[in-house]
């Protein structure tokens, strides 16, 4: 299926050799992958979402942007698809005002459940969904529940409300369709729910079947003597829940990080004040 990659850091950071240069790096997995990626940054709290329907290891402008973009806030995917024709709308990451989403995952036998999922999405939010994924209907409904809890334009939202709306659509989907497989390589026809969702200040991460990694910190930060923001947190487990990046990667990418796998059902999230939350 597809490949996912989220980012959030206390500063502005390159994301190139995670992108581009890494052994395994996004661009490089995109060889069985082909159908398409898409990267989305942010600057001063809004979103910049680029996308394309190439395969990202031979595009230039995929190679190009991996090696500007600096932001605190970065998601990227890399399709595979296995719903939805080969263009732009059905690429991820998909976005809604400051919100972004990205999906490595299918509902089985989704033609069966489009409209019941589509009926649970409120009129004002169900008029922007212009692809025919899954994942896009999934993003939603996602939203729909945030925005049962709070506003979806509020930059501090509580990590809280995006957790409890992100069980209330799994909770929904799985008494819709049946749960999702919790064996990763089940087939690109089983159900899945792993996806990264973020608006810039908090960003939340669902395993729902297929493999998903954290990092939050690395053996050794080779910019540790020059960094204005380097603490032991940057090197070791944090004690107090504060950390200085966070990082989710589909498969462990090569480098100083140091990686802990998820485990189905499980959300990993941070707030606006770099607070790591484990659900």
């Amino acid at each position: 299926m597809c490949r996912l990659f989220g980012f959030r850091s206390i500063i502005q950071s390159q994301v190139h050799s995670s992108l581009v240069s890494a052994e395994n790096a996004l661009a490089i997995q995109s060889g069985d992958h082909p159908d398409g990626w898409g990267v989305a940054y942010y600057i001063h709290g809004s979103p910049h979402v680029v996308k394309s329907t190439q395969a990202a290891i031979s595009d230039n402008i995929f190679k190009r942007l991996s090696g500007v973009v600096s932001s605190q806030t970065v998601l990227a995917h890399i399709r595979n698809a296995t719903l939805g024709q080969k263009n732009i709308l059905n690429t991820h990451p998909f976005q809604y005002g400051s919100w972004v989403f990205a999906h490595n995952g299918n509902i089985k036998n989704f033609d069966q459940y489009r409209d019941d999922i589509t009926n649970e999405i409120p009129p004002h939010l169900r008029r922007f969904i212009l692809g025919k994924t899954d994942s896009e209907l999934l993003f939603y409904l996602v939203l729909s529940n945030i925005n049962k809890r709070t506003e979806l334009d509020i930059k501090n939202c509580d990590i809280h409300h995006i957790k409890e709306a992100i069980q209330e659509s799994i909770q929904f989907l799985t008494q819709l369709v049946g749960d999702f497989s919790k064996v990763d390589n089940a087939g690109n026809t089983e159900t899945y729910f792993t996806f990264i969702i973020s608006n810039g200040h908090t960003m939340a991460a669902h395993h729902g079947g297929k493999n998903l990694f954290y990092s939050t910190y690395k053996k050794r930060c080779d910019e540790r003597d020059t960094c204005p923001y380097f603490s032991p947190v940057c090197e070791q487990k944090t004690q107090s829940g504060i950390i200085n990046h966070l990082l989710f990667s589909s498969e462990p990418l090569s480098g100083e990080n140091i990686w802990t796998a998820m485990r189905p059902g499980q959300i990993i999230g941070i707030d606006s004040n770099m607070h790591l939350y484990l659900f």
